[in-house]
């Protein structure tokens, strides 16, 4: 009979394994067996082979224990480095010694191509030394698990991170500056009128959480850890590109294309095809080419601009003090759209490369018939100031000779700074008295506003509806209290307080101005439909002025003017007096200051 028995795992490593190998009786093992059983010499020669196996491996436990009784099971490694059999503070001092000079290194990354590199401690990554040997686990002394360990390989355990989560998180979300990218389509492009091929490349993000987790596991290992990314596929193939490049741009930009006008040719040049070229992907794989046709005109339209005629739109005229419509010219513009209709099939051509320029009749905006329909035949509104200096009736008479005509159809409104554009010096106008914070100064177009209140008064009589208007700051006294207009243009001409009406008649209406040296009148003629009636109220609340020193040059001592609050109604009636409605507008006038001038210096 054979026993073996085996240390428990829990055993001591001093422990020696006991090895007891039972003969049979009347047999000591020396000499030959005297049992006349062949079977049994043969169990016999067995079992003292298996003693003989077992009783090495007991031994070679036994070496074992002595030999490895460091705290590390064999074969462990951290980082690449080998522990295994080592104490627990030997194990320290080596990871110490071979993995911590990496840790204050940048980390390298790479993400779909895009090389980065990561600083440990801004990332908050910190190695945690007792957490990563815990890791390593003991000696274990289970005899299988230790005798194979002495024929298995190495067995790494990783590192153990202390990791800031937030500070890796926005380390990492930094990194996207770098490699996150959109994807390029492929395309062309040009160099002048040279097409250059572009290569797609497809986009990709870089997908922080899976980076995160990459990071924390590899960082102490000393080589590039590749992150993961997303990528987003583009929509076009290279062969579309080459087909595109081959078939279309090389040969649209191989010469110029001559367009045919009427008595005139011009020519549209490769370096304008290349610009108005567009290419596009088709949605699928290949290029779609466009033609940008603003650009292509804005090089041709120059070259047969003699070929067109401008057309004129009807016009009011007075004569003998009544409206005459003054017929409208139609116009020829070349219809572009016609014209370049084939251009595309014809870049792709490298010779007969022309197209012809096709011309149609450009009615005018206001025909001989819309005019004579407006239903411009009475005045329904008037006005008439006066008192104006002499320079400022410059200004006035300027304005009026513009205004002079003008028709404002039904359900359009009528912008005096619009109708006019800029007031300025270039214009025909000159320098005048205005009044500028409460005080006389002088400007370039002065004396507008007095024509902007004839105008307005007389569209106010006129039933015209206010579109917008805006009183002056302090009263005048030669307008009418609360039914007066003030208009303003900064120095390039741009408008700043404009005066606006809209005309919600059926039937147009024709401004009419008459200038005198003393007087500008304003006439609104079309279909009287209303009797105006305007009702000023009592002024109340009134405001002294106050003192204000005046300038020291050019200064003028006024007395100023007390400010109030006064409301204008209007009432609308139809031609039979019966009342439509009524509107009442409340203005404020602002104390106009008194003026101090500087006393004169004494005589010398």
């Amino acid at each position: 009979m054979e026993r073996h028995t085996w240390p428990e795992t829990h055993m001591e490593q001093t422990d020696v394994l006991p090895t007891v190998i039972m003969a049979a009786p009347g047999f000591d093992g020396v000499g030959p067996d005297p049992s006349p059983d062949p079977a049994r010499r043969k169990l016999r020669r067995a079992g003292i082979v298996a003693g003989a196996v077992f009783g090495v491996l007991g031994l070679l436990y036994a070496v074992d224990l002595i030999l490895s009784s460091g705290d590390v099971p064999r074969g462990v490694t951290v980082a690449g480095v080998d522990i295994g059999g080592l104490s627990r503070a030997e194990a320290e001092q080596k990871l110490h010694r071979e993995i911590e000079p990496r840790l204050t290194q940048p980390v390298k990354l790479r993400a779909g191509g895009t090389d980065a590199t990561l600083e440990p401690d801004t990332a908050g990554l910190r190695l945690d030394w007792a957490a990563t040997l815990d890791g390593a686990g003991s000696q274990p002394l289970n005899p299988f698990t230790r005798l194979t360990s002495l024929f298995g390989g190495s067995h790494e355990i990783g590192v153990a991170t202390s990791t800031d989560n937030l500070a890796l998180t926005g380390a990492v979300e930094e990194l996207r500056t770098k490699i996150d990218r959109e994807p390029v389509e492929g395309g062309i492009r040009f160099d002048g009128a040279t097409p250059v091929a572009i290569e797609a490349q497809n986009g990709q993000k870089l997908d922080v959480d899976g980076s995160r987790e990459a990071i924390v596991d590899q960082w102490a290992n000393g080589g590039t850890i590749e992150l993961p990314v997303d990528s987003t596929p583009v929509k076009t193939n290279a062969d579309a590109v080459r087909d595109a490049l081959q078939q279309v741009a090389q040969p649209a930009v191989s010469g110029p294309v001559t367009v045919h006008g009427e008595g005139k040719d011009a020519t549209l040049e490769p370096a304008a095809i290349a610009g108005a070229l567009v290419f596009e992907p088709d949605g699928n794989g290949g290029l779609a080419v466009k033609l940008d046709q603003a650009k292509v005109v804005a090089a041709v339209q120059p070259q047969l601009a003699s070929t067109e005629k401008e057309g004129k739109d009807a016009a009011i005229v007075f004569e003998g003090g009544r409206p005459t419509v003054q017929p409208s010219v139609d116009g020829k513009a070349i219809n572009w759209d016609n014209s370049f209709k084939g251009l595309l099939d014809v870049l792709k051509l490298t010779a007969n490369r022309e197209v012809k320029a096709e011309y149609a009749t450009k009615p005018a905006k206001v025909t001989t018939e819309a005019a004579k329909g407006l239903g411009i035949n009475e005045v329904i509104g008037e006005f008439t100031t006066g008192g104006f200096a002499a320079d400022s009736g410059q200004n006035i008479r300027r304005v009026a000779g513009e205004v002079n005509g003008a028709i404002v159809k039904p359900g359009d409104t009528f912008s005096l700074n619009g109708f006019t554009g800029p007031r300025t010096a270039a214009q025909g106008y000159v320098e005048a008295g205005v009044i500028k914070d409460g005080a006389p100064g002088r400007e370039v177009g002065g004396g507008i506003s007095q024509f902007a209140t004839t105008l307005y008064n007389a569209s106010y009589f006129a039933g015209m509806t206010d579109a917008g208007h805006k009183e002056h700051s302090y009263y005048i006294s030669r307008y009418p209290a609360a039914r007066e207009a003030t208009v303003f243009q900064s120095p390039s001409g741009g408008s700043v307080i404009d005066l606006k009406f809209t005309n919600d008649a059926p039937t147009g209406v024709a401004i009419q101005t008459i200038w005198t040296p003393s007087s500008i009148t304003v006439k609104i003629w079309g279909t009287k439909r209303y009797i105006i009636e305007s009702v000023t109220g009592e002024r109340s609340g009134f405001v002294d002025p106050q003192e204000k020193q005046g300038p020291a040059q050019n200064c003028h001592t006024t007395a100023g003017i007390r400010g109030f609050t006064v409301t204008d109604t209007r009432i609308i009636k139809d031609l039979s007096g019966r009342e439509i409605k009524r509107s009442t507008r409340t203005v404020r006038y602002n104390a106009q200051p008194k003026i101090l001038c500087p006393a004169a210096p004494p005589p010398a």
